[in-house]
């Protein structure tokens, strides 16, 4: 890890994080498109926060990006483990793959509660109006821009406290993540003069 990528790493952090709502409003969107998917399948699939058990072939010599989780909607990510890997370097390690969890178990957990919350809307919505969920020719009703932005004020009211407890968690962890990236890259500088100078025998 060197300091150009604890850089670009702080800096997607700052551009994706900057706004409360944005990561929030970001989700509900992907959130929305995986509602969508699991609802034209089997009803009878069953939601899992449950990650993949993947792991990489002991040759690789780099970290692992997978697909977008159906649930979080973040990509996981399984960091590269160097050989002979200092202490520092471990704990960044270590670090970043706890965030990366952590991250997709809130989204995963806050995202379920958003389709739930948001399904038993519409169902009261329609019901008001004396409504079946759907239509004579069995497609699913949905309600109108307006009326679903009146859900989406109020779930971000509910949940305002926890948004900016999320953030200011996310900020905690990737400035402690920066620090660490910082120090591996001095320490793996350091390592590198000290082999220059010392004496070849």
């Amino acid at each position: 890890m060197n300091v150009k990528a604890a850089g670009c790493h702080l800096w997607r952090t700052y551009h994706q994080h900057n706004l409360p709502c944005f990561q929030t409003l970001r989700n509900f969107c992907a959130s929305r498109r995986t509602c969508s998917a699991n609802e034209s399948g089997s009803g009878q699939t069953q939601r899992t926060g449950k990650r993949s058990n993947f792991v990489p072939v002991a040759s690789s010599k780099h970290d692992w990006i997978g697909p977008p989780d159906r649930l979080s909607n973040l990509r996981p990510i399984i960091y590269h483990i160097p050989e002979n890997e200092t202490p520092l370097e471990r704990q960044l390690r270590h670090m970043r793959q706890e965030t990366e969890d952590w991250n997709h178990q809130f989204w995963a957990n806050q995202n379920l509660t958003f389709s739930k919350e948001k399904d038993e809307f519409i169902h009261m919505c329609l019901k008001a109006k004396g409504l079946s969920r759907r239509d004579e020719n069995g497609r699913k009703r949905t309600l109108s821009s307006e009326e679903m932005a009146v859900f989406y004020k109020d779930f971000l009211d509910k949940n305002c406290t926890k948004h900016a407890n999320y953030n200011k968690e996310w900020y905690r962890r990737n400035f402690t993540i920066t620090l660490l990236m910082g120090r591996v890259a001095l320490h793996r500088a350091w390592r590198r003069l000290t082999r220059r100078r010392s004496p070849v025998t």
